[in-house]
């Protein structure tokens, strides 16, 4: 199969701009052929915490905090009997653990009151839970629930304009653009491969091109040099 020419922004149409992406994702698909988050998970409701421990920080520094926590408390009604201030005795190497702790608490007493202690499986009521908003609640709906969502965070938003898939300004307007771009055979994984190719390979200051292997279907003008 020929593989789709790179085009300018400007001028490339959405067909063109969908099937570019679609190469660029079968290649990384062959490098990575089942990709999932990095933070460390067994179940629903500990990704969820885990995710919510992940803004603004690090998945190895919330690996290293969930790892004490989880065999102690990984359920609701266990997070909640330990209080703000024991949760935070876990958490308090994570950055604004404070505030964190303060919403799992209260997202635990929500889970248990509402949803008897399950974790709910549409948009809606996982935005409601305090500490999620649409980037949590899409990594939740895809990673645990197998939903063709895309969770847009510093990465994936650099990348997909970096890619030309996107010039949305704002987080959702850039998850719409991958929406309509994205094949859908890609797009269970998408979210994935987009946020592991920008943490390790198109990082935000120095994007590793030479070592690229979609370098030459990306429209990105300021392409680095091997040293």
């Amino acid at each position: 199969m020929s593989t789709p020419r790179r085009a300018s922004k400007a001028r490339e149409s959405m067909a063109a701009r969908s099937a570019r992406c679609g190469a660029m994702l079968g290649r990384l698909r062959e490098l990575n052929p089942a990709p999932t988050t990095e933070l460390e998970y067994s179940n629903p409701f500990e990704l969820l915490v885990a995710v919510v421990l992940s803004a603004q920080a690090t998945d190895v520094g919330v690996n290293k905090a969930t790892r004490k926590l989880f065999p102690v408390a990984n359920t609701p009604a266990r997070i909640a009997a330990l209080g703000e201030h024991g949760l935070k005795r876990y958490i308090n190497t994570i950055g604004l653990f404070n505030a964190k702790a303060k919403n799992v608490i209260a997202l635990c007493r929500q889970l248990l009151e509402r949803h008897s202690g399950e974790v709910p499986r549409d948009r809606a009521s996982l935005e409601a839970l305090p500490g999620v908003g649409r980037k949590t609640a899409n990594v939740v709906l895809n990673t645990a629930f197998g939903e063709p969502t895309v969770a847009v965070d510093t990465h994936i938003f650099r990348v997909a304009r970096r890619l030309g898939f996107s010039r949305g300004r704002t987080p959702l307007a850039v998850e719409q653009d991958l929406l309509k771009v994205v094949p859908d055979e890609f797009l269970r994984d998408a979210h994935h491969w987009l946020i592991l190719h920008g943490r390790y390979t198109c990082k935000a200051r120095k994007p590793d091109c030479p070592k690229c292997p979609v370098a030459d279907l990306c429209p990105y003008r300021q392409k680095t040099r091997a040293d």
